[in-house]
Parts: C-alpha cells; sequence; structure tokens
C-alpha cells in the first residue's frame, strides 16, 4: 500500500472499533520514525515499531523478532504495517495468513495495471478514502475492472476509515479470519 493511503488511519479505527471484541496487536514497518507505533499505541493497542533504514519491505526474519516481542495470544488478530509502497512488499512472503493492499481514491484507478504484482500476490483490496469520491474524477468501476483483470478472485471493501462507511464489511471479514487456538497474522 502507498504512503498516505490511509494505512494507519484505518489501523487506528480499526483497534478502536475491535478491542473489545478480539486481542489485537500490531507490527509497524517504516523506514524512518515511530510516529506510526505511537498513533497505535494511542489507539490502545500492543504494537511492535520496526524501522528498515534504506529497506523498502519487512522480512519474515526481522517479522519473527516482532513477534517473539508482542507475543499475541491464541486466538488474537495480529496487523502488519510494511513499508508504504506498491513494489517491494508484494514479492516477500511474511508467512501472513492473508494479504491486504490498501488503495486509496486520491491515487488513481489505474494502480493495479501500473503495479500488477502487489495486487496480484494479496487476497483483500481496501478501496479508502471513499468519502472524497464526489471531490475527485476517480472511476470507482474502472478501478475494479483493473483490480479483476490482474486478481479475478480479489475481494474488495470500500471503506472510509474517517466516517466508517463500508467498515463493517471490513470487520465481519476479519472476523472470519480468526480461527480459533491460534493467532492470525493479516498483513
Amino acid at each position: 500500500s502507498s504512503p498516505g493511503s490511509g494505512k494507519t488511519t484505518l489501523l487506528e479505527r480499526t483497534i478502536h472499533d475491535l478491542k473489545d471484541a478480539m486481542p489485537i496487536s500490531v507490527i509497524e514497518g517504516d523506514q524512518e520514525t515511530l510516529f506510526d507505533a505511537e498513533r497505535i499505541r494511542k489507539a490502545g493497542c500492543p504494537v511492535v515499531q520496526i524501522n528498515t533504514g534504506a529497506g523498502c519491505h519487512l522480512e519474515a526474519d526481522i517479522l519473527a523478532r516482532g513477534l517473539e516481542t508482542l507475543q499475541p495470544p491464541s486466538n488474537s488478530l495480529v496487523l502488519i504495517e510494511n513499508v508504504g509502497n506498491l513494489v517491494c512488499p508484494a514479492l516477500f512472503d511474511l508467512g501472513e495468513h492473508a494479504k491486504v493492499v490498501i488503495l486509496s481514491v486520491t491515487e488513481g484507478e489505474d494502480k493495479p495495471l501500473k503495479y500488477p504484482h502487489m495486487f496480484k500476490n494479496a487476497t483483500t483490496m481496501i478501496l479508502n478514502k471513499i468519502d472524497l469520491l464526489p471531490y475527485l474524477t476517480f472511476d470507482v468501476a474502472k478501478c475494479l475492472e483493473f483490480a479483476n483483470m490482474v486478481n479475478p478472485g480479489l475481494q474488495v471493501f470500500q471503506v472510509s476509515a474517517i466516517t466508517g462507511e463500508g467498515l463493517q464489511h471490513w470487520y465481519d471479514w476479519v472476523a472470519l479470519q480468526i480461527k480459533p487456538s491460534q493467532h492470525q497474522v493479516i498483513h
């Protein structure tokens, strides 16, 4: 997911709305700073920050160390916010249960075709910031067509992390990902 697509805002909202229903932990990946981890902590969630320096993505071995630090309980949800870009994170298996790509309507409907590996390797796409559609020339149907061309099985949720529109469908999907006696990692 790109920088500015609303990843951290969506995590904050998801944590706020679901933290009483299930245990949630977060692994934050950024090249530098603790800003996003601080936002997640304020939302009421255990978080581990991984700074990659010049690296453009998280890797499984570093993620494993983050999980050791978090020690998430069984039947919990672990959300991973990878470094923001649509290239590098697509090609690395982190051992996650599901890979979610977030696309903001401010980015343009052509992103699934421009960055096909990210969308092809995702199980789910969140089309975020739909509350801004009245102010943009973004073509939702065209975006969904492009996403379907790259990944015909891609599940899509249209949401606004700010207004809450469409989030219940996302939350229902998240709840279905939790399997008894294990924690699930969603990236």
